[in-house]
């Protein structure tokens, strides 16, 4: 089969947990399914995944691995590559790759993740994914007990520390060059036990490949184990520029934490024949909910090929010469007969 010539039911755009588990989905509904992988999901730092039941501590490779090789047996086609672009053709999509080639598809499902933009603190992003976290549900047990600190970054940083106080009583908020808490804010951090540092974050030290300490402006290092940190969440679909579909900003406390593609609860885009799931919908979603949200949308692109494919075979029925209604039911009815009676 030549892979830019080849049509698919369904081509999905990215190999995390949404596109695979999607892609699975449509395989096992006997549709002819291509993911295209980029490679670079956005765990790929990470030691494990977690929350993910029965795959609790899993290395992101391996789960992955794991769900590329269920997909192939089920006849999905893995394939290697970054999309360009994409463009409707005489069928459904047209995607572009870096290298040059092209897969067609008559629906697209989108499951290319986000990229976390991360503050320009020397040492801060070589230890991103590692010491250097964001989400407590994710990594909270595995610094548990341990000094943690929280770079204040916007109106959420309060919010941030009291969250990671549940896994320990060591927390410190970093209020570097974001605006400081109120009165209320500050009674709540001190009822909690968490420590405020002033002044200005410089820089990200580490010892031996870990988190040593945050260094002050003034010289001082305040020594952590661990260090919160909220990302700017970008979702990754400019290639579907083409189509006119664009990301929108999310916003919490009035604050921009960054951009998703809207949809609907099935992950259908305002454009006819594209659907998304997993982070580049939803900021905050886990593997777990990515790889939900991935099932949810392949069913409703199977529903939404079922219904296309009806639709012809009743214009292909209606057609001038083709048998009436009655006819093929009476047809159909000698056929059962004879089967009855062994015919």
């Amino acid at each position: 089969m030549n892979e830019n010539t080849a049509r698919y039911d369904v081509v999905v755009i990215g190999g995390g947990a949404a596109g695979l588990s999607g892609a699975l989905i449509l395989a096992r509904a006997r549709r002819s399914v291509l993911v295209v992988d980029g490679g670079e999901p956005r765990n790929a730092p990470a030691d494990g995944v977690h929350g993910y039941l029965g795959s609790e501590g899993r290395p992101p490779v391996e789960l992955l691995a794991a769900g590329r090789d269920e997909v192939r047996s089920y006849g999905g086609r893995i394939r290697s590559g970054r999309v360009t672009d994409v463009e409707r053709d005489g069928t459904g999509f047209a995607v572009r790759l870096a290298d040059g080639g092209t897969a067609h598809g008559r629906r697209l499902l989108v499951a290319t993740g986000l990229v976390d933009e991360v503050p320009e603190v020397p040492g801060l992003a070589a230890l991103w994914g590692k010491d250097v976290l964001h989400c407590p549900y994710c990594h909270g047990w595995e610094v548990r007990d341990q000094p943690i600190g929280v770079l204040n970054t916007g109106p959420m940083a309060v919010h941030q520390a009291l969250m990671w106080r549940q896994w320990s009583d060591d927390v410190t908020l970093f209020l570097h060059t974001a605006p400081e808490p109120d009165e209320e804010e500050y009674e709540q951090l001190a009822a909690r036990g968490i420590a405020v540092v002033d002044g200005e974050v410089t820089a990200v030290e580490q010892d031996g490949g870990r988190l040593a300490g945050l260094r002050l402006a003034d010289g001082t290092l305040v020594r952590r184990r661990a260090l919160a940190v909220a990302s700017r969440l970008t979702a990754r679909v400019d290639f579907l520029a083409g189509l006119g579909l664009k990301p929108v900003a999310q916003e919490v406390a009035g604050t921009v934490i960054g951009t998703y593609l809207a949809a609907d609860p099935t992950g259908a885009t305002e454009v006819p024949g594209v659907w998304v799931a997993g982070n580049a919908t939803n900021l905050m979603e886990q593997v777990i909910g990515s790889a939900a949200a991935g099932v949810r949308a392949a069913a409703a692109v199977n529903a939404d090929l079922i219904a296309e494919e009806t639709r012809r075979a009743v214009t292909a029925r209606r057609a001038p010469g083709a048998f009436s209604a009655r006819a093929e039911r009476d047809v159909s009815e000698q056929v059962l007969g004879d089967r009855r009676h062994g015919i």
